[in-house]
C-alpha cells in the first residue's frame, strides 16, 4: 500500500569515491601509528628511569633487561617512522591522482566543446566571411574617398551650416512644444473679466447722462 500511494524515496547518489575512502583509511592508519609512537616514547622514558633505579639498588641484570626492552622499542619506533612516511606518501599520491583525473576530465569536456564549435564553422566559411568583410570595408573606403574628392571646402561649410540649421529647428520645435504645455486660463475667468468691463462701461455712460 505504501508503495502504491506514497512516493518511493530514491537513495541520494554519494559523491564519495573509492579513492576518497582509500585516502580516509590511510589517514586513519597514520593517526593510529602516531598514537602508537607516543605510547612507545612514554614507555622508553619509563624503562630508562626504572633501569636507573635498578642499578642504584644493585639489580644490574634487571637494568640490562629493561635496556634491552628499550632498545627493541626504539627499533619499533624507527619502523613506525618509515611506515608513517609510506602512508602519507600513498595518501598524497592518491589525492594528486584525483586532481589529475579532474584536470583530464575538464580537458576532455573542453575538447568536445571545441570540436562542436569547429563543426559549426569550417575554415572555408571563416575565410569566406573574412573576405566578404574585407570587401565591404574596401568598398566603404572607396565611397568615402569619392565623396571627399567631390565635395570642396565650400561644400563642407555649407553642409555644416545646414546641420546647424537642422539643430536650431529641432531646438525651436522643442521650445514650441514646451509653450504648448503651459496651463490655459479657465473660460469662466474670461467671462467674468468681460462682464466686469461691460459693467464699467455702462456705469460710466449713465454718469455722463446725469451730468448733462
Amino acid at each position: 500500500m505504501g508503495n502504491i500511494f506514497g512516493k518511493t524515496k530514491t537513495k541520494p547518489i554519494s559523491r564519495v569515491t573509492e579513492q576518497d575512502k582509500a585516502v580516509l583509511q590511510l589517514k586513519q592508519q597514520r593517526d593510529k601509528l602516531k598514537q602508537y609512537q607516543k605510547r612507545i616514547e612514554l614507555s622508553l622514558e619509563k624503562d630508562r628511569e626504572l633501569a636507573k633505579k635498578c642499578l642504584a639498588n644493585g639489580r644490574k641484570e634487571r637494568a640490562k633487561t629493561l635496556l634491552r626492552k628499550k632498545k627493541y622499542q626504539e627499533k619499533l619506533l624507527s619502523n613506525t617512522d618509515a611506515q608513517l612516511e609510506t602512508l602519507e606518501k600513498l595518501a598524497s599520491d592518491i589525492e594528486f591522482a584525483q586532481v589529475e583525473a579532474r584536470v583530464v576530465s575538464g580537458l576532455k569536456v573542453g575538447n568536445e566543446a571545441l570540436k562542436k564549435v569547429n563543426e559549426i564553422l569550417s575554415i572555408d566559411e571563416v575565410e569566406q566571411i573574412l573576405d566578404e568583410t574585407r570587401e565591404s570595408i574596401e568598398k566603404q573606403q572607396e565611397i568615402d574617398a569619392l565623396l571627399n574628392g567631390v565635395l570642396t571646402e565650400e561644400d563642407e561649410d555649407e553642409v555644416l551650416a545646414e546641420l546647424e540649421d537642422l539643430i536650431g529647428a529641432d531646438q525651436a520645435k522643442e521650445a514650441e512644444t514646451e509653450d504648448l504645455r503651459l496651463p490655459d486660463v479657465p473660460d469662466d475667468e474670461l467671462v467674468k473679466e468681460r462682464k466686469r468691463k461691460e459693467k464699467d462701461t455702462s456705469g460710466s455712460g449713465k454718469k455722463v447722462a446725469l451730468e448733462a
